[in-house]
């Protein structure tokens, strides 16, 4: 009988040596930015060989994999989720495609520097951070995660895989784990890293980090919250340097060691002596490298299949695929309709709320998910408003979503710089300034300078905005503008030989504008305007010579719609522009002949009267292709830009072509006058192609064709007046090849240039920053 007992106890204590059927297992995904893209391969790989997760820890980019495994997603839903242009986009701060909303914003600027100020009553300045923008990751992370917290009644226990995000606090530095609330919250808390994501504030006033800086490697987090059977730690932060590095290059070695000071390293055996520890080899790829998704994504499903045959030999147990899904869709059914009931405004005066509400529009009585969309990228585009975070919160008894925003901190002065350095003569400086003010209506008043030695412009005005169902801006302006083809010396000494012609006007307007969604404005226009053109009637010039000067003043009344999506100010590669226009001018022309005039021409005074019409779209297409290097742009468009104008002839044939309308279609067309593209109508058509070389180097090539219809000529009887001919010009051709690559500053690009007119028939173009400058008074 003893002998019995032995053998029984001995079975006994065997098996429960070994692992059982009951086993629990966690995992703990590690932060280490784009490098936890890794994750998401050895999530691919656990669910394809049938391998349990019954809990989740995560920090960092491990907290966002792991909150989007918690709350349904599959592995091959996240995998597309972090290969999709949308998530470069994210975490690179940039818009998403048809989120750029120009309503508040004005025309296009050449500023590479925005810089945010605020400034209180008693005159304290406060400078707002410079960090990436989060206003679109923010309300990604918000809208994705909103119907798994209200499904677990933002219980982190009843989520599909019960879940814990780490976070630190800002001063204490102590370690916070988040087990309830808004999921989007601890996800955004956990990848709060220093310098780059800014904290946001809680609703309890703290603010929280990144999880990294105190715990990068949450194992001790998992065993105290979960107490799983077996762990799996998959560790894409530092364990340590491998060596000494004792000869980096010094970016390289203060860029490395910021991180990993930042960031709290990993003990390799603190998943206990039965569990899995997987270590990624990441070697050479950094916290930014998220456009190497793909191959991120395959070295963590390499590193997982490396240790494959442990894993199911120490966890015996094994995952039903098919109830597994059937598990994940009735935990994804179980989310509430996406109706909004209630949008509220917390950090901001009373009068201001008030403001910030009328941005969100509801369609009938509940608001749609466009309609809280429309709302928040409206708001976050506003200057005026920083720091914006939205909230979504499911409420029971109004039996849908609440919208939270917090907006603590407003800017109500912002400051612009821009600076083009070019091989012609359009290098220029570019200073800019606004001031804002908020009670019932936001003011806005503002100017901007550009200096240079070709172009010379100024830019005033004062908005009044009244946000509504049918937004309006009123806003009276003066621009004055001033090009001078005849000094061509550019800041880099080249020269480059162009007609003798000075372009100078003013306008006084009014502006009307009126948004009916975030990506489109129709703008009416009404004021007085002058402009002075002077010119020489030859192209050999003395140095007493006197130019010829021709006036034109009067009043004029337009309107326009325009619609713009695209990715970039210039060079876009996704993405559509659009304007349509129509305007009406009533002027006197004055002329005052000078020393290039034949002797017998006299000045004179004389009245116009035209209309004009105008259609501009352009529209780029992209491809993205994901590769070992990372993701490859390849994108292609196309531009039509039709002009028809009543404009008769002018004192001269030099001044009938300065004031008719010109074709424009590579960046340093304005710094030539091109007597061939310029008409009162022509209509113009081009087609474009990029193609991805490395990172942000691309390859562009366009080609334009363009007629004249009824083109000026010069008189057969006297060559200084204008005769208009009878007939369609032959086709004109253009052409542009060259290297484009975006840096902080604006583009930098060298352009192979071909124009198809006689004393500027090939060129090479060369320029950093943005070639851009402000419409003509009739423009």
């Amino acid at each position: 009988m003893r002998k019995n007992y032995f053998w029984l106890a001995l079975l006994l204590w065997l098996l429960s040596t070994l692992p059982t059927n009951a086993q629990k297992v966690g995992l703990v995904l590690s932060g280490g930015g784009a490098k936890g893209l890794a994750h998401v391969g050895v999530l691919k790989v656990l669910e394809k060989n049938r391998i349990p997760i019954d809990y989740i820890v995560g920090t960092s980019m491990g907290a966002i994999v792991g909150a989007l495994y918690s709350a349904g997603y599959s592995p091959a839903e996240i995998e597309k989720i972090v290969l999709s242009q949308d998530f470069q986009d994210w975490v690179a701060g940039r818009p998403l495609t048809g989120k750029v909303y120009n309503y508040f914003e004005t025309d296009s600027d050449p500023a590479a520097l925005h810089l945010g100020l605020a400034i209180d009553k008693n005159f304290k300045t406060r400078v707002t951070p410079r960090l990436i923008n989060d206003a679109t990751l923010n309300y990604q992370l918000a809208t994705m995660l909103a119907p798994a917290g209200a499904i677990s009644d933002y219980d982190f226990n009843k989520l599909l895989v019960p879940y814990r995000a780490v976070a630190s606090e800002v001063f204490t530095r102590q370690r916070v784990v988040q087990r309830s609330g808004s999921l989007a919250d601890a996800v955004r808390n956990s990848m709060a890293f220093p310098l780059a994501f800014r904290p946001i504030r809680q609703t309890d006033g703290r603010y929280l980090f990144d999880g990294a800086v105190v715990d990068n490697f949450p194992t001790g987090v998992m065993t105290e919250e979960f107490k799983p059977d077996i762990m799996i730690g998959v560790n894409v932060g530092d364990v340590a340097f491998k060596q000494y590095p004792k000869t980096p290059k010094d970016d390289e070695l203060l860029t490395g060691t910021l991180i990993f000071l930042g960031s709290n390293v990993a003990d390799t055996l603190s998943v206990g002596k039965n569990g899995i520890f997987i270590q990624p080899d990441l070697e050479g790829y950094g916290a930014g490298d998220f456009n190497r998704a793909k191959k991120l994504v395959t070295l963590g499903e390499a590193a997982a299949e490396a240790k494959l045959a442990m894993m199911l030999r120490r966890i015996p147990r094994r995952e039903d695929t098919l109830a597994l899904q059937q598990r994940r869709r009735a935990f994804q059914d179980q989310a509430p309709r996406p109706d909004f009931k209630q949008v509220n405004v917390q950090g901001l005066p009373t009068e201001q709320q008030a403001f910030v509400r009328r941005f969100f529009r509801r369609s009938g009585t509940n608001y749609t998910p466009s309609d809280i969309e429309e709302g928040y990228f409206t708001l976050v585009d506003n200057d005026f408003f920083s720091n914006v975070y939205p909230r979504v919160m499911y409420d029971k008894q109004k039996k849908g979503y609440v919208l939270s925003v917090d907006a603590r901190q407003n800017n109500n002065l912002t400051a612009d710089l821009g600076v083009l350095l070019s091989t012609r003569s359009m290098s220029n400086f570019y200073l800019g300034g606004s001031f804002r003010y908020l009670n019932r209506f936001l003011y806005t008043a503002s100017v901007n300078t550009t200096v240079g030695r070709f172009y010379n412009g100024a830019h005033g005005a004062f908005r009044v905005s009244l946000p509504g169902r049918f937004p309006v801006y009123v806003q009276p302006q003066v621009t004055f503008n001033n090009f001078n083809y005849q000094d061509t010396g550019g800041l880099l000494g080249t020269n480059t030989e162009t007609t003798q012609i000075q372009q100078r006007d003013l306008a006084t307007t009014l502006q009307i504008g009126l948004s009916p969604n975030y990506r489109s404005r129709y703008i009416i226009t009404g004021g007085a305007f002058t402009t002075r053109d002077r010119f020489s009637n030859t192209d050999e010039l003395s140095s007493n010579a006197t130019l010829d000067v021709n006036r034109v003043s009067g009043i004029t009344a337009a309107v326009k719609f325009e619609r713009n999506s695209q990715n970039r100010r210039q060079y876009a590669t996704l993405g559509r522009r659009v304007e349509f226009g129509f305007r009406a001018v009533k002027a006197i022309e004055t002329y005052i002949p000078g020393t290039t005039a034949s002797p017998d021409m006299e000045g004179r005074d004389k009245n116009h009267q035209w209309l004009r019409a105008n259609a501009f779209i352009e529209q780029f297409f992209t491809l993205n292709k994901v590769d070992s290097v990372g993701v490859r742009t390849s994108a292609w468009g196309f531009t039509t830009d039709l002009v028809a104008s009543t404009q008769g002839r002018f004192a001269t044939y030099r001044s009938s072509l300065t004031a008719s309308p010109a074709f424009l279609p590579l960046p340093d067309s304005r710094t030539l006058f091109l007597d061939r593209y310029r008409g009162t109508a022509y209509a113009a058509g081009g087609l474009h192609f990029v193609q991805g070389v490395a990172g942000p180097l691309e390859w562009r090539t366009s080609v334009y064709a363009h007629v004249l219809v009824r083109p000026w000529g010069r008189d057969p009887e006297n060559t200084l007046l204008a005769k208009r001919q009878n007939t369609i010009s032959r086709p004109y051709f253009t052409a542009m090849t060259g290297l484009t690559y975006q840096t902080p500053v604006g583009p930098a690009s060298l352009q192979f240039i071909t124009y198809d007119e006689k004393n500027h028939r090939f060129g090479v173009f060369a320029h950093i920053g943005y070639v851009l400058f402000r419409d003509r008074a009739l423009d």
